[in-house]
């Protein structure tokens, strides 16, 4: 009986060691890096004037966005975020490397902005619009009502089938 007690104990301290263990290894930070941006000294090969789109995109890979189409720019973007247990995740750091060409194709100007300068840059939207404005579910369903065929309901000859 004492036996049985002590082995029932000793498993519960096991366990309560095990739960502490699994609560906080699941409260542990965890950061998560997505997309990328070239440093300092990877732009440095980068010569204003002279660097071509074609050489740029070599150096570095294919873009994040291009925006070509309205300004003749390529971003590279890099975002760090945190996620700690069950918090929503935090944005602790960005990289927006913007290089925009001339009408020749050459570098023009090249950027870095980070999340602390808060500067909003307008990327390529690719998204297909749905057709659907602000509708709910319930406006949708509602909407419906007023175009029910009566001939559908009561049939060819105006009885029920």
């Amino acid at each position: 009986m004492i036996g049985s007690r002590l082995n029932f104990h000793k498993s519960a301290r096991c366990l309560g060691f095990v739960l502490v263990l699994a609560a906080a290894s699941g409260c542990t930070r965890i950061d998560r890096f997505h997309g990328f941006a070239p440093s300092d000294t990877d732009l440095s090969s980068v010569q204003v004037g002279q660097s071509t789109k074609d050489a740029v995109i070599a150096n570095f890979g294919p873009p994040f966005s291009d925006g070509s189409l309205e300004n003749n720019a390529i971003y590279y973007v890099s975002s760090q975020f945190r996620y700690f247990g069950a918090l929503a995740p935090e944005e602790v750091d960005r990289q927006i490397v913007a290089i925009q060409f001339d009408a020749r194709d050459r570098v023009q100007n090249v950027s870095r902005y980070t999340l602390e300068d808060g500067r909003v840059v307008a990327l390529d939207r690719r998204v297909t619009e749905d057709g659907i404005n602000d509708v709910t579910f319930l406006g949708q369903l509602l909407g419906s009502f007023g175009r029910v065929d009566a001939g559908a309901l009561l049939g060819e000859d105006g009885t029920t089938p």
